[in-house]
């Protein structure tokens, strides 16, 4: 089982890497779903860390219905990870009916070369999953990200198994949105999935002695993966799989 955590920073990535994580994937602006990092940002994260990196790309918040500018974007963003040497991208692409944007994204996948790639929680807002999983199976994506098309992985662990077992090995269905140490063991049970996506963020209070307390959203402390949330969460996959399979 392997879990991948969603890493704000390269401060968060080191977390990740020191609580355990299989695998890091680098983004910005979680409060808005995550978006590309800097480029120094991933330059930093290639340098430091031994574990496989990924990078969401991903160049606005909002939907996922893309214009040719943010594709070229994009694309220019995929090109400079390949370049810094990042093992793979997150990305993925909606038409205006919901269904995947298979030659938007084919052009994005190409751009990736030997990247492995990920079809990132756009999935989650198909109209029909069923169809967009075969799409992205069609497409060579690795896996997916997706919460079941719910909140949370956990309100979406029903279609989450169903997705499991329709891939049938041929995509990993990897569960994120939600999941914490309190529930990524029901949640591993309830899906069969085996690899796990979260942010083990918290907030660190901040150093500043001055403060206005006017932009109380400018003031607070780094939101921040927490090494210790890391390390419960990746020793709770390690005992479940480690556990002998019941008849």
């Amino acid at each position: 089982m392997l879990l991948e955590i969603a890493a704000n920073s390269v401060a968060s990535a080191l977390a990740a890497q020191d609580g355990g994580a299989g695998r890091v994937e680098l983004c910005t602006a979680l409060e808005l779903g995550g978006l590309t990092p800097s480029h120094a940002q991933i330059a930093l994260a290639r340098e430091r860390l031994h574990i496989p990196l990924y990078v969401l790309v991903r160049p606005r918040a909002g939907d996922f219905l893309y214009s040719d500018i943010e594709c070229e974007t994009m694309l220019r963003d995929i090109e400079a990870c390949v370049a810094l040497g990042c093992d793979g991208v997150v990305l993925g692409a909606l038409d205006a009916e919901g269904r995947v944007d298979a030659a938007r994204c084919r052009t994005l996948i190409a751009a990736a070369g030997k990247l492995g790639v990920t079809f990132h929680r756009a999935f989650d807002l198909s109209r029909d999953p069923a169809q967009a999983l075969e799409a992205i199976v069609a497409l060579g994506c690795e896996r997916v990200l997706t919460s079941g098309a719910q909140a949370s992985a956990a309100e979406g662990a029903a279609l989450i198994r169903d997705l499991v077992v329709q891939a049938n090995g041929r995509v990993v269905v990897m569960p994120g949105a939600g999941i914490t140490t309190q529930n990524i063991v029901a949640l591993a049970t309830a899906t069969g999935a085996r690899e796990f996506h979260a942010s083990a963020k918290g907030q660190l209070p901040s150093g500043m002695q001055h403060r206005r307390m006017l932009l109380s959203d400018m003031e607070g402390g780094e939101l921040r993966s927490d090494e210790g949330q890391v390390r419960a969460l990746a020793s709770s996959l390690r005992t479940l799989a480690q556990k002998p399979a019941q008849a």
